[in-house]
Order: structure tokens, then sequence, then C-alpha cells
């Protein structure tokens, strides 16, 4: 009996996810958690492995292609079972695999020969993003090989023919039917190159220059993040108030607990989660900062989802610790590492990827004094952290070096005033300053 895979839901806000890999062709025997085709959401990244066992008939998706979550994508079975019932609406059900199969085994020379391809065989082995792209590039498909399932050229293959300079003029296309080495700016087929007589082949080879640049599409969570990022600037009136404090107590602390550590089971506590700790504490008093501006409306949380601003190699994420105010230290240092491992790791649940009414991030690290952090609506507020910096201050008549850590805080000034953030961060560094205090509150 034939099984549809339908692409999964990866969290309730997401509505579709981009294939990015097909490890299965149509024909190929599948076995139970055999890994089928690998998926990414805008933030996450996933394997999808087989749950029966049998013949993969067919395939309703292509690498690149974007599918609603819950749509049909393969369908495993029996060798020559019908599944056209199983097709996506709108979709006409590929031939059978054995059909395919004997099909293949007749013709001369697969998709992947040029000179025995004509554009009108091409065209019925392509993707439809492929196809947009050698259109809008006029990309010369008859030197194409193909990289995609059972033979098929999808937009990557086209992109390289591209930036080889593969293409052919809009003269010759309509009379293009065989490849031929091209006489045009970096090897595109002209008009009078169909009528030419072929040159022998040592004549007739081409090295194409070497590009002065490279061309590299978005990917889909740097599309994400400037769309965010541009809301966010034109939507509010954001302003930035800068501040520090004396963080001996935080490093004096943080240093006891490496020391005992093992002895007390804790895990490794750093002073980001001591900052995560105190903010989570002090945004109890100011519900303004612990909020969401939804238009004309303001709601205001009465519990403290923490917001983690999280380096990846695919972009920023901001996961989220839930009802942070009820963790203690250690259950917070858990918590968040445990999410940014996950958003390291292309693996996170989408879910935990939203409803922060909050958000903190920590650029000390990487020696960053001071900066503007953009707040992630609709929230209204954003507190950055900054390196530590030797200072000196005065004690009992007394010049004094001690170590400060720099806060920096963006506002919505259209529902926080200054003076709201100029309170907060008052609290937030005097929070951190008696961090030992804080914690038997």
């Amino acid at each position: 009996m034939a099984t549809a895979v339908i692409m999964p839901r990866q969290g309730q806000s997401v509505e579709s996810c981009i294939i990015t890999a097909w490890n299965k062709k149509v024909g190929d025997t599948v076995a139970v958690g055999d890994i089928l085709f690998s998926y990414e959401t805008d933030k996450s990244s996933f394997d999808e492995a087989a749950t029966v066992e049998g013949t993969l008939l067919a395939i309703f998706a292509q690498e690149g292609d974007d599918v609603p979550c819950l749509q049909n994508v393969c369908v495993i079975g029996n060798a020559g079972e019908s599944y056209a019932e199983f097709a996506p609406a709108g979709e006409e059900a590929p031939a059978p695999v054995a059909e395919e199969i004997k099909t293949e085994t007749a013709e001369t020379a697969p998709v992947a020969t040029a000179e025995a391809t004509s554009v009108q065989e091409i065209s019925g082995a392509i993707s439809p993003r492929a196809r947009a792209l050698a259109e809008k590039t006029n990309a010369d498909l008859l030197k194409a090989t193909p990289t995609g399932p059972s033979g098929r050229i999808i937009e990557r293959d086209v992109q390289s023919l591209v930036d080889r300079g593969l293409t052919v003029s809009g003269a010759a296309r309509a009379e293009y039917t065989s490849a031929v080495e091209g006489s045009g700016i970096n090897g595109k087929v002209m008009l009078s190159d169909l009528s030419a007589p072929v040159a022998p082949a040592a004549e007739a080879a081409f090295t194409a220059p070497v590009a002065e640049y490279e061309d590299v599409k978005l990917p889909n969570i740097r599309k994400i993040i400037a769309k965010q990022m541009c809301a966010s600037l034109n939507s509010m009136a954001q302003l930035t108030f800068n501040s520090s404090f004396d963080a001996t107590k935080m490093l004096e602390l943080r240093k006891s607990l490496k020391a005992g550590a093992d002895k007390m089971g804790l895990t490794n506590i750093t002073l980001n989660d001591m900052i995560l700790y105190a903010v989570s504490r002090v945004l109890l008093d100011f519900k303004g900062f612990n909020a969401h501006c939804l238009g004309d409306t303001m709601r205001y949380f009465n519990t403290v989802n923490l917001g983690i601003a999280v380096d990846t190699e695919r972009g920023l994420m901001v996961p989220t610790v839930f009802g942070a105010e009820k963790l203690s230290l250690n259950e917070i240092a858990k918590q968040s590492k445990a999410v940014i491992t996950a958003a390291q790791s292309g693996s996170i649940n989408p879910d935990l990827l939203s409803g922060g009414t909050f958000t903190v991030s920590n650029l000390g690290s990487l020696g960053i004094e001071s900066f503007t952090p953009i707040i992630n609506p609709p929230q209204t507020a954003i507190l950055g952290v900054d390196c530590i910096q030797k200072r000196i201050k005065e004690v009992n008549g007394e010049d004094v070096i001690y170590p400060a850590m720099g806060l920096s805080l963006t506002v919505d000034h259209r529902v926080l005033d200054g003076a709201d953030a100029a309170r907060f961060l008052k609290a937030v560094g005097q929070a951190l300053e008696n961090i030992d205090l804080l914690m038997v509150k």
C-alpha cells in the first residue's frame, strides 16, 4: 500500500519549508529510518526519515522548492503501484516507477549528454525555479549538468552556467537545437555560431576568465533578518541610552561558582547568565519594558519570557527562555545554554524563537564598548551588554581602579521616555553590583 510523506510542521508559526537536499531518488529502495530529504524553515534545518519501507515511487517537490506544511512531498510503496491520488492539487502525477525505469533504459543518452539533447527534451526535466532563472539569464541549458533527482536540472545547475558565462543570445535561442561553442563574450552562443563549421576539439577548448566578483543569493534567514530590522527601525522611534556599573561582585561570584561548581552540582554559570537572572527580576518592577506595543494597544506581561540574541552560522537568532523570573540562577544557566546550543546547531524548535517579552544582546565578549541594539518588534526595549573596562572612582578620598561593565539600552520612545530608560538602567546596574544580595532576595 502506497504511503505519502508530508512536509512536517515544525512549530505553530511555520507555514512552509524549503527542501535543501534529497538523499533518495525515484526508484530507490527505502528502509525505515532512512533519511529521505533535508529541509529548512527560516531559522532551523531538519532531516525527514522514512517511517515505512518500500520503493520511492514519486517526488512532488525538488531541491529549492518552498513546500507548504502538511503537503505531500513524496510517496513510498511497491514498484508500479498507483499513487496518483497523492499528487498535490494542481500537479500531474509522474508516471509509475516501473515505466520510468523502462523509458530511461531505452534512451540512447541521459539528459546530461548535451550533444544528444534538445531544448524541448530538457524543458520537461527542469524545475520551475531553474526554468525561470534560465529564461531570465538566457542560460545555455544544453550545456547543463543536472544534479537534481532523476537527472533533473535544478536552480543551482542554471546558476553554474551563468557563472561560467554559458549563455545564448536572444537571436540564436529560437534556432538553437544542439550544443555548440559560442563566439560571443564569455562564450555566448551567437546566431552566426549555429551555421559555422565545427572547429577541431583542440581549437574549441575555451577557458572562461576568472570572475572579478561573486554573486551569492541571500539565504532565507538573512532575508528574514533584513525584513525584521527594517520593519523595526521604520515603525519605531528608537533611542539608545548608555551606562555602566561596578562588576566587582559579579566577577567574584563567577570565580567562586567556577571553583565550587562540581561540589555543588552546578552548571557552568557565566556572567551572561547572571545578567539574564538580574534582568528577569528587575523587569517585574518595570512593566513598560516587559511589554508589546500593538499599534494603539499596550500588552503588559505578568511573566518574563527572556529573548537571548545568539550569533549562529546562519545569522542572528533570538531563542526564548520562558518564565525566567521563576527560575534560579542555575536553572537560567541550564535553559539558556540549551536554547543557545539548539539555535547554533540549526535544530531549534521554531516555537522557541518567538514569544519573547524582552531581549538581551551581549557583545561584551567581542570587545564592544558601546553599541545600538535594535528592538525586536513588538517588544518595547532591548538591553545590550558591553565589555568590561578598567575605570577609576573615588572611594574614601582615594582613587580606586574597578572593572566597569557597560550597558546599552534601546527603547521605543513612542511608549517609553528617557527618564524611564534611565531608571531601568540604574535598577539593572544596582542589581548586578549587588548580585549576591539579589540571589537571596
